[in-house]
């Protein structure tokens, strides 16, 4: 087992997951209407498609971990302070959570995306501030007015 390269183990275990999701958890645990019209628009689809996208990357990385030269001894952390980031991110997902019902999934969504791009140093701000104003509303916009999903909206704040 120690010869075995860090993508090989991801590798192998994102395959593990991905066909756990084929096989057991979207067909027992996600229904879907039979009168769907566009596929795409089924609750499986997106499900099943992601599912495979883990399995072919699993697969890449366990043929590349294994013709991998990769160093397998241990070295300390470049980055000091990765804990801390750790439980600050836990903290910011605590946040998300309680601040959903109140604020909405968009508005919370561009704060948690700003919180996330500053925890981990972004080296470029301007367009993380950007990509966390522009990425939920885009895709608000999509789900609730071409897909015609409905999105939780704040108490304070409705989108249209």
């Amino acid at each position: 087992m120690q010869n075995l390269h860090r993508q090989t183990l991801i590798g192998l275990f994102a395959v593990v997951a991905g066909l756990f999701l084929m096989i057991v958890a979207i067909p027992n645990w996600v229904s879907s209407p039979s009168n769907v019209r566009n596929i795409i628009l089924s609750p499986v689809f997106w499900p099943y498609t992601l599912s495979a996208l883990t399995i072919v990357i699993g697969l890449g990385l366990t043929i590349t971990g294994h013709f991998s030269s990769e160093d397998m001894s241990q070295e300390k952390a470049e980055i000091p302070g990765g804990y801390g980031r750790l439980v600050i991110m836990a903290v910011v997902m605590v946040i998300y959570m309680f601040g959903l019902p109140r604020l909405g999934m968009v508005w919370t969504s561009m704060l948690a995306f700003v919180a996330t791009a500053f925890l981990v140093r972004t080296s470029h701000p301007k367009t993380a501030v950007i990509c966390a104003l522009c990425v939920p509303l885009i895709l608000y916009g999509f789900f609730a007015h071409v897909a015609s999903v409905a999105i939780p909206q704040g108490n304070f704040v409705r989108l249209p």
